[in-house]
């Protein structure tokens, strides 16, 4: 038994893997990051954790301090080279922890050429070759971060959230939605076109926002929930040595 936990902006995702599946799965609030102490009590006993991180130091010093009574946490840290991917980050080391935990958990899924997207708070979409090559991505406001900055930084627009995308917006609310959208999807679709070397391209999208979008999505696409939480098992299958020691 292995526990996965992926710290977000604004959730914290984890699960507990058997060697095979998902054997059960939950969220909660990466403010209220301390009751993984409460939630945790359900969990396999003894069991390691292997856990990625980009909430910043005080989320991680609570996790680690919710399951001080367990097997010290192996954190993801993202490198040059791991786990069959090159990173060609100008500085391997800051290309964030969960970003790096999705492209791990892509390559399990696939071997051509992918777009591997991350619709959370913020979306990232980061182009993953055939080769296991890190070639780059986007980052750019999550779909509510976009409708939250037109709401506070404009007298007139309010927040929307109950806004229909169209192809003729025709109110306010419909066109907020929809504009807010086709940023989304356009980013998506246009990092594809690079992506798109060969007929196996795919692109593998996760994360909260994940089902707004992949219905107006125009490219051959997968919904994969678990991306970040797959590549985070990967990495732990690969370091079991190190499960039950401190970084």
């Amino acid at each position: 038994m292995i526990i996965a936990i992926d710290a977000g902006n604004t959730r914290i995702k984890w699960g507990v893997f058997d060697g095979k599946k998902w054997i059960s799965l939950g969220v909660l609030s990466t403010a209220n990051a301390w009751q993984l102490a409460d939630v945790s009590a359900a969990w396999p006993e003894n069991a390691p954790a292997v856990a990625c991180n980009v909430a910043g130091k005080t989320v991680e010093t609570a996790i680690n301090a919710s399951l001080s009574s367990r097997p010290p946490i192996l954190w993801l840290r993202p490198a040059a080279e791991m786990c069959g991917i090159r990173n060609s980050y100008q500085s391997p080391q800051t290309l964030g922890a969960d970003r790096w935990s999705a492209l791990i958990g892509a390559r399990q899924l696939t071997r051509a050429s992918c777009l591997v997207v991350c619709a959370g708070t913020a979306t990232t979409i980061d182009w993953l070759d055939a080769s296991g090559v890190f070639r780059g991505g986007l980052i750019l406001p999550g779909l509510e971060l976009m409708y939250a900055s037109l709401a506070s930084n404009t007298v007139q627009l309010p927040m929307v959230s109950d806004g229909q995308a169209s192809a003729e917006p025709r109110c306010t609310r419909d066109a907020i939605a929809s504009g807010c959208l086709h940023a989304q999807i356009g980013a998506i679709e246009r990092m594809f076109s690079r992506a798109r070397c060969d007929s196996s391209a795919i692109c593998l999208i996760t994360g909260g926002a994940a089902k707004c979008l992949t219905p107006h999505l125009e490219i051959p696409f997968r919904l994969e929930e678990n991306m970040i939480l797959d590549g985070l098992i990967y990495y732990a299958s690969r370091h079991r040595d190190m499960l039950f020691v401190s970084d």
